[in-house]
């Protein structure tokens, strides 16, 4: 059984080979990346979906501007492994996402993707069309939400970055945990 809740510091790490495997390292060159390095992603809309213990599915939504003084939030990536895949795990991701957002009290949910796909939860590019990204992006892949009436009219300019930063990593920690992991890897060889 398939369970949703909020991503947990111990996911972290299933949830990035998610991440790699779904997208790969492309993930790392895309312009929505810019906005969500360095950040945290907003309180309590980090959320995956777990399976027997194993995390199958992941979004996130981070702070941005839609422009000058507009708050909004920033969807993605939304993942879900490849043997989990049309099972509807996506979409009951997404749902549980908006509306923790909208019960947050936030206004508006920006992304970048297919249109034939975030439509069925409302989001178009009808109000992105005065907005844009901190580097190239495809302009009808810019999608928005609003969850209050109202909440990008007029909306104009670049998406930024907002929110929390990310404490700096601990490099001797990180360095301690990748030399513990290719030890466990040679023993099993």
């Amino acid at each position: 059984m398939v369970t949703i809740r909020e991503e947990k510091r111990a996911d972290i790490a299933a949830r990035e080979t998610l991440l790699d495997e779904a997208y790969g390292a492309a993930r790392f060159a895309k312009t929505s990346e810019r906005l969500r390095e360095g950040r945290l992603p907003a309180n309590g809309l980090s959320l995956v979906a777990v399976d027997q213990g194993r995390v199958v599915a992941t979004v996130r939504l981070w702070h941005v501007s839609a422009g000058p003084g507009r708050e909004a939030l920033l969807l993605g990536p939304l993942a879900v492994h490849s043997q989990n895949r049309n099972c509807g795990i996506g979409t009951t991701l997404m749902r549980r996402a908006i509306a923790r957002a909208r019960m947050a009290g936030h206004c508006a949910i920006l992304l970048v993707g297919d249109a034939a796909y975030y439509g069925r939860f409302g989001f178009t590019a009808a109000a992105t069309g005065d907005l844009w990204m901190p580097g190239r992006f495809d302009r009808n892949r810019l999608l928005a939400l609003a969850l209050q009436p109202g909440a990008l009219d007029g909306a104009r300019g670049l998406i930024g970055a907002t929110g929390r930063s990310a404490p700096a990593p601990d490099l001797a920690a990180l360095v301690a945990q990748d030399l513990a992991s290719q030890d466990r890897r040679s023993l099993a060889a």
